[in-house]
């Protein structure tokens, strides 16, 4: 059984430094742009580990790029906590980060399954022995 935690660090230390480079909270770059790049490599990032037992590591990323998103938001914008509540608050009463249409990518929805046993229905590459 393949088991992703933080502590098997290299992937996730690998994707915690993509996401810090792109949101750095003196970052100039349009938050549409950044919304989008770390949509596209969270995704990559969730389609590969979405085998691996990684639920709990979904959600730490989830919260962790969540929360880079709102400091940098907050020292963008000079905004205090109580401002970037408001800002952030969806009319549905939950919290979202969008810009221009692209939404933040929670990367805790993506379903985790596990590979389906085969076993015998797997087909045998090789002829069997007795064609008969």
């Amino acid at each position: 059984m393949v088991r992703l935690h933080l502590h098997d660090d290299r992937p996730v230390r690998s994707l915690k430094a993509k996401i810090r480079a792109l949101t750095h909270k003196t970052s100039q770059q349009d938050l549409a742009y950044v919304l989008t790049r770390l949509g596209q490599i969270m995704r990559g990032w969730a389609m590969y580990f979405r085998h691996a037992v990684a639920k709990h590591t979904f959600s730490k990323l989830d919260s962790f790029t969540f929360w880079r998103l709102a400091h940098m938001l907050r020292a963008r914008h000079g905004w205090n906590w109580g401002q970037l509540r408001r800002h952030l608050t969806a009319a549905t009463g939950r919290w979202q980060i969008a810009a221009d249409g692209v939404k933040f990518f929670r990367i805790e929805s993506v379903t985790v399954s596990r590979y389906a046993y085969r076993g015998t229905k797997i087909p045998s590459p090789w002829p069997t022995a007795n064609p008969a």
